[in-house]
């Protein structure tokens, strides 16, 4: 029985059934039972410093663009490779490359995806302390993929702590 106030997540909802099925086949059959990990924010969010990352495949127009061709010839990797898109960027400024996403909507607004002028008015507000001067995109399909901790994560996390970022928010593509 569901407690009252306790909603139900389906993270497979927009999924097709048979890659649904595909993927529950690597999930135990087993609900979580444990505390869900959570660090509360050492202070006010209007205080502090955010950083924004997606898993969209966003890169500027300067950038390469993320290697879908491989992926196409090799459907289980996932370029591990990271960008960084400074503060200020626009759709005009991007390119999109992801397999498993619609990404006309992004090319149209990047907001909907990495809400970058969302943020800067949330700064103006007083809502955020402080967008960080960057904000990073990586290709989301990582499938069973420990390199890219080391080639992505890893630095990525590295500029966010030397930008002074004190907390992070995640748009999963």
């Amino acid at each position: 029985m569901l407690e009252e106030g306790k909603k139900i997540v389906d993270g497979f909802k927009f999924l097709p059934p048979g890659l649904k099925a595909w993927i529950k086949t690597f999930i135990p059959d087993h609900e979580f039972n444990g505390p869900i990990p959570w660090t509360p924010l050492s202070k006010p969010l209007n205080q502090i410093i955010l950083g924004l990352i997606t898993s969209a495949g966003i890169s500027l127009k300067t950038d390469p663009p993320f290697d879908m061709e491989r992926e196409k010839r090799e459907p289980l990797w996932g370029d591990r490779s990271f960008r960084r898109i400074p503060r200020g960027t626009t759709e005009k400024d991007i390119d999109v490359n992801h397999l498993h996403i619609n990404t006309n909507w992004i090319k149209q607004d990047i907001n909907v995806m990495l809400p970058l002028q969302r943020m800067e008015e949330f700064e103006r507000e007083g809502i955020i302390g402080r967008l960080a001067p960057t904000a990073y995109s990586f290709y989301g399909f990582q499938w069973q993929n420990t390199e890219f901790l080391k080639e992505a994560i890893e630095p990525i996390s590295q500029s966010m702590k030397e930008e002074g970022v004190e907390a992070v928010l995640l748009t999963p593509a």
